[in-house]
């Protein structure tokens, strides 16, 4: 496999990390009025948006078994399409059961495609025999922000629930289906053979996935609340810590690699574990709402790195599937959680709690730390091959 091939299937994979980051922000931040089109109670959305990820873990298991017999890329470049199908399906309905049948849908492919693209990211970077994970979700985390922006430009232009998903969703399909032309996958580990490793061998990779997106899920349900009803700032500034959070969470991406490179990935998961601990101290503690947003900021920065060397770190495909179940574990905890001892106790102490998590992952370091060797230093490229 030549240089260009693998160059051009790094960029074709980026495309489709770039794809889901736009489709889930456009989502998540038209919650309201998707609430509203299909007059969902405030009793019943809940139980629609914890099906979702339950959903995906069920697409995540599936795409595992798939892929022992068909490449990670078949399966990604049917489930992207059908991700964007079931948005426009979500947008364009009229009764609760056309919403509950859409996000049903959408639950099951995002599985199989998040589980299928990061097996891919995983292979390509052990075909380039450095690290290069981050930056497949950097670009995640870039069209999280583009794809938030126009969320935002669709309810200040007073755009329709399913106009908005219909001109997003007729700009990035093209793109997605014209990159999954190039997918390239490389070998996979050696270590650990096609099955990977028993679950309690692979438990401390799942606990710092589960960590990670408890803290990440606190942020994005949690921080705007958190900002007015604790630390007293306006609606307006309320708004500014998730996009200072997803700011900062590209930034980490962007030069983690380099980071690992240099140091290690033990040596950037526990600078991540570090720094996102700070953050959520400098939230729980802060006086004032400006000093919030400053946690929040930091807590970017921590979070970042920790997602994608977790994936990083698995042996195969069938590990990155068994690991990507407990990204939906931590989100489907982390929101409720937060909530109940918020409600309980206090909201300064609930914070107290994913910053405890996050710093039990300095304990699971290690398993991040011989990561660089099965590269062979870069010496060596192994072979790649085509995903059919």
């Amino acid at each position: 496999m030549t240089d260009a091939r693998l160059r051009r299937g790094r960029g074709s994979l980026a495309v489709s990390f770039f794809v889901q980051g736009v489709t889930f922000a456009v989502l998540v931040t038209r919650i309201p009025a998707v609430q509203d089109r299909y007059g969902m109670s405030d009793a019943l959305l809940p139980v629609f948006l914890a099906a979702v990820p339950v959903l995906a873990g069920v697409g995540s298991v599936l795409a595992g078994k798939l892929v022992r017999r068909l490449a990670p890329g078949v399966v990604l470049r049917w489930a992207q399409p059908v991700v964007l199908l079931a948005l426009l399906g979500v947008g364009a309905g009229e009764r609760l059961w056309h919403v509950a049948v859409a996000l049903g849908v959408f639950g099951l492919a995002v599985g199989a495609l998040d589980a299928s693209m990061n097996m891919l990211g995983v292979s390509l970077q052990r075909a380039y025999g450095r690290s290069i994970m981050l930056g497949f979700h950097a670009a995640y985390s870039l069209g999280g922000i583009v794809g938030a922006s126009l969320a935002w430009a669709a309810v200040h232009w007073r755009v329709g629930l399913g106009w908005s998903y219909l001109s997003v969703v007729v700009v990035v399909l093209p793109a997605a289906l014209l990159a999954s032309r190039w997918y390239v996958a490389g070998p996979q580990g050696v270590e650990g053979g096609s099955r990977g490793r028993s679950t309690g061998l692979l438990m401390p990779l799942c606990l710092v996935m589960t960590f990670a997106y408890i803290g990440d899920s606190t942020v994005s349900n949690w921080s705007a609340k958190y900002l007015t009803d604790v630390l007293g700032g306006s609606e307006e500034l309320a708004t500014v810590p998730y996009n200072a959070y997803m700011v900062t969470t590209l930034l980490g991406r962007t030069v983690g690699d380099l980071g690992v490179r240099r140091f290690g990935a033990g040596a950037v998961v526990r600078g991540g574990a570090v720094l996102a601990a700070a953050g959520f101290g400098v939230v729980a503690g802060a006086p004032g709402a400006w000093a919030g947003v400053a946690g929040f900021t930091v807590l970017g920065l921590g979070l970042s790195v920790l997602v994608p060397q977790t994936f990083a770190a698995a042996r195969g495909d069938a590990e990155v599937a068994r690991l990507n179940v407990f990204n939906y574990v931590g989100f489907l905890v982390g929101s409720p959680l937060v909530g109940a001892l918020g409600d309980a106790w206090s909201y300064r102490g609930a914070m107290l709690v994913p910053l405890v998590l996050v710093l039990v992952t300095l304990r699971y370091a290690r398993s991040f730390s011989a990561e660089p060797d099965r590269y062979g230093g870069g010496h060596e490229r192994p072979r790649t091959v085509d995903v059919g």
